[in-house]
């Protein structure tokens, strides 16, 4: 049995289980392994934006096509139905959901500006085209500065028309070794410099100004230090991109999803990138852009299925235990790898989410299979936990010891104070009450529709939740989002 749970302790107590049952597990009795696991709580580790999940909208039109398959439809900035009820409920949902407004093709557009409707239920950041002004070599280069004429126009339209902008990113994956281009390092950070001063002079006397964003590439650790030390002054979020699980089209995906070296790999990545940060003097915070985890699209029926929330999930803490501020989920919808299912815009399985902002110290006694994290809770008081265990053949009872744990409320309602000061230990199965925490637990069971890791419905307490109404979908994201 494959599994994922979520546990809060505390004044109210809340234990959701994602489980994955094998076709054998019915037929078969699992060994069971005990478990001990160790929550430091006498400080926070890492803090995350009250609105650390994000979700993207790319430019893709219905003719983009990826090994055969054209997965985006409506469902991109050129032609989503921005009118949707069930749309419209799931954003809502998230109060507010932050969005980053990009893709490859931003890196083309040029903008015109009109008098339509702007609906302000989201926290925006808007990617801008950085290759204005330059010219590609045989190579892949891109030369010379950056024209930011046609982005200034833009950013005084939107301030002339009140529209309210979370922050810029200058440029989409040309860092490093780039995609479609690439910028060296030393420009794009005086291009950061020129965004900079263009924010500072446009929102001269607004309470509050956007934040200037990129890279938005993919990390090279020589090419970050470059660009971090040379724009410290003026990048104030510093993005990357992951697809670590290789091209949609891969036949292992699942197989990848499930092997913790994939998922170990990125931590590397997150560490790198603060010691960068934290060395260069920089007030600037990481960012993750953008990350679908199977690139071209990803993978109808896994990255858009129930068995791509042991990575998804596995991404959030392991970020957030990194200090990472925001993740933005390549996609809110489109492509086979949305949140929302491109043409019912009902939820997909990863849309489904439960964490605070305060992250707290955690490890175990088993080893890489089990993916373990801690945060306090969401709207709650207490501890959230998570565990995600990889071991299709092994079923795992869990002891639990907390330090003290006395951490003030977040902004979101929730937090971790404790009245004692104690160790607690406990061993926690389903469908038991720990007494010894002095609260009622809520479970809340998450599996896949008939067992199967491939599927798009999750079973909610053993039904399936179905969306029937916007009404509804409120109402079941809610219920699974706490």
């Amino acid at each position: 049995m494959s599994y994922v749970l979520f546990i809060l302790l505390g004044s109210g107590c809340f234990l959701y289980i994602l489980i994955h049952d094998h076709s054998l597990a019915s037929r078969r009795k699992d060994p069971t392994t005990t478990v001990s696991v160790f929550i430091d709580g006498t400080k926070p580790i890492a803090e995350t934006d009250d609105d650390y999940v994000c979700a993207t909208l790319d430019w893709w039109p219905p003719e983009k096509c990826d090994y055969g398959t054209c997965s985006w439809g409506r469902a991109s900035l050129l032609n989503l139905d921005l009118d949707n009820e069930i749309l419209l409920s799931a954003i809502n949902a998230f109060s507010p959901l932050k969005i980053r407004l990009g893709g490859t093709l931003q890196d083309n557009v040029r903008y015109e500006t009109s008098n339509d409707r702007v609906k302000e239920r989201v926290v925006v950041t808007f990617g801008l085209n950085a290759l204005t002004g330059r010219t590609i070599d045989s190579s892949g280069e891109a030369v010379g500065a950056w024209d930011s004429s046609n982005a200034e126009s833009l950013i005084r339209y939107t301030v002339g028309n009140n529209y309210s902008i979370h922050g810029w990113e200058l440029g989409n994956e040309l860092s490093a070794k780039g995609v479609e281009a690439r910028i060296a390092a030393d420009q794009y950070a005086a291009d950061m410099n020129v965004l900079k001063d263009l924010v500072d002079e446009i929102y001269d006397g607004h309470e509050t100004k956007p934040l200037v964003i990129g890279p938005g590439g993919f990390f090279d650790a020589n090419w970050f230090t470059e660009f971090v030390s040379k724009a410290r002054s003026s990048v104030q979020a510093v993005t990357h991109h992951i697809y670590n699980l290789g091209a949609g089209v891969d036949p292992d995906l699942v197989e990848k999803i499930l092997d913790p070296s994939y998922l170990d790999g990125e931590a590397g990545v997150f560490g790198n990138l603060q010691t960068i940060i934290n060395s260069s003097r920089t007030s600037a915070v990481a960012w993750v852009g953008e990350a679908g985890g199977a690139y071209n699209s990803g993978h109808d029926l896994v990255t858009n299925a129930f068995i791509m929330s042991f990575w998804y999930l596995d991404q959030l803490g392991m970020a957030a235990s990194h200090n990472t501020k925001t993740y933005c989920r390549q996609s809110l919808i489109g492509g086979n790898y949305g949140l929302l299912n491109t043409t019912s815009f009902h939820p997909n399985p990863d849309y489904y989410r439960l964490m605070g902002k305060q992250v707290l110290s955690m490890s175990s006694s088993w080893t890489n299979r089990l993916r373990a994290y801690a945060h306090c809770s969401k709207q709650h008081q207490g501890i959230t936990l998570i565990f995600l265990n990889l071991d299709g053949k092994t079923r795992l009872q869990v002891s639990i010891s907390i330090e003290t744990v006395i951490i003030t409320s977040q902004h979101d309602g929730g937090s971790c104070t404790y009245k004692d000061k104690r160790i607690h230990n406990s061993s926690l199965r389903a469908g038991e009450l720990d007494k010894t925490v002095g609260s009622i637990r809520e479970e809340y069971h998450l599996k896949a529709d008939n067992g199967d890791l491939q599927s798009q419905t999750v079973q909610l307490n053993g039904k399936a939740l179905v969306v029937n109404s916007a009404d509804a979908t409120t109402r079941a994201v809610n219920k699974a989002a706490g």
